[in-house]
C-alpha cells in the first residue's frame, strides 16, 4: 500500500473531478466547499457516504461539479487527516 516514504496511493481526482476543503456544515447532506478552481459551491453528501463517512469543516474532499448547475457540486470523495496532509505536501492543494 505504502512504500518506506510512507507516500500512499491516494485516489486522485478524474475527469472533472476536484479537489475541495469544506468550509461549512449547513446541515442535512450538504456542506459549503472551497474548490481548487477558486470557486465556492454548495456540495451534497450523496446517500451512499450519508451514514458511512463524517464529513466535517475542513476536511479535503473530492468533488464533482455540476453539468446543469456550476454552482453545486456532489462529493465523492473523503481524504483522512494523513492523506490530507499528503496532498498538500505533494502540492495538489493549500
Amino acid at each position: 500500500m505504502s512504500d518506506e516514504t510512507g507516500r500512499r496511493n491516494l485516489r486522485m481526482p478524474n475527469n472533472n473531478e476536484l479537489f475541495a476543503v469544506v468550509t461549512e456544515h449547513l446541515g442535512g447532506n450538504h456542506v459549503r466547499v472551497r474548490c481548487e478552481d477558486g470557486k465556492t459551491r454548495l456540495g451534497r453528501i450523496p446517500g451512499r457516504m450519508k451514514y458511512r463517512v463524517w464529513i466535517n469543516e475542513d476536511d479535503v474532499v473530492l468533488v464533482e461539479p455540476w453539468d446543469w448547475q456550476d454552482e453545486k457540486a456532489n462529493i465523492e470523495w473523503r481524504y483522512t487527516g494523513q492523506s490530507a496532509d499528503q496532498l498538500r505536501r505533494e502540492g495538489h492543494i493549500d
